[in-house]
């Protein structure tokens, strides 16, 4: 890997949240997503979408290296966070997980409390202040502190749907990360509780950068700041062939792909 520059980590540091360089992800002999140049902007909500397959989520899940789990899955080109590539071999995983965030398609709450679901993350990765605060702290946060407040020794089993979603987020944010990345974090809710993720979202870009994934244009439309067109090519690799402003993207798009797939033609 090439390790960058003092100049390019300034430029990078005060400009861009997460920057690829010619990011391709790999299994085995088979390249899955080839050659993705982003700039992700700071304190923003950047939509991925694209048609099923086009390697939305194998995208996504690089950026906080997730796929490090999937045997045989490797990455070349370069992710840049702070000036620091995140596949140098200098850099801990573990910290890449703490500093970018996952929210899952599905919710996932720990088979705990929902005081618990916030303080155990938190607690494993060293918080020493107060937990009582940053639990209402989260929880006010994921806009649910005042749905639980009076039952945070209950299981988070017994919350809805949505309320688990949304204590799933407050759980990532206990641990204090920059980026929140999204995999369809509404796609299992129903219109009401995908509203409030949505408005939810709204409110954590005051502090967070936000990349979420969704095969709903409107919700695209809706929610985020830039867009991320993907495809996938003859040789079935998904690449980002148009990346702009959301706006630019649903109304004058550049490539007539993009075009067909915003307007239903295909997809």
């Amino acid at each position: 890997m090439v390790t960058p520059q003092v100049v390019d980590v300034k430029t990078m540091e005060n400009k861009y949240a997460i920057e690829s360089n010619n990011l391709s992800i790999h299994y085995g002999s088979y390249t899955a997503v080839k050659n993705v140049n982003v700039k992700i902007q700071p304190q923003k909500i950047t939509a991925i979408i694209g048609p099923s397959g086009c390697g939305k989520s194998t995208l996504l899940r690089s950026l906080n290296r997730m796929n490090d789990f999937v045997q045989g899955c490797h990455v070349t080109g370069e992710l840049f966070l702070q000036g620091q590539n995140l596949y140098g071999n200098e850099i801990d995983p573990v910290e890449v997980r703490r500093k970018i965030g996952m929210v899952f398609q599905k919710p996932n709450p720990f088979p705990k409390s929902i005081y618990e679901n916030i303080a155990w993350g938190a607690r494993i990765n060293g918080f020493k202040g107060k937990m009582d605060e940053l639990v209402e702290q989260s929880l006010r946060s994921a806009a649910l502190w005042d749905e639980v407040k009076d039952k945070l020794q209950e299981s988070a089993y017994a919350l809805s749907g949505g309320q688990q979603q949304r204590l799933c987020i407050a759980r990532t944010i206990a641990i204090q990360p920059e980026i929140i990345l999204m995999d369809e974090p509404a796609s299992a809710l129903d219109p009401i509780s995908t509203l409030r993720i949505e408005e939810l979202m709204q409110e954590l870009k005051k502090n967070y950068t936000i990349i979420i994934v969704t095969h709903n244009m409107q919700q695209a439309a809706r929610a985020s700041d830039f867009t991320a067109m993907m495809m996938i090519d003859e040789n079935r690799a998904g690449g980002v062939i148009e990346f702009d402003e959301t706006k630019k993207i649903f109304t004058r798009p550049s490539d007539k792909r993009t075009e067909d797939y915003v307007t239903g033609r295909f997809g």
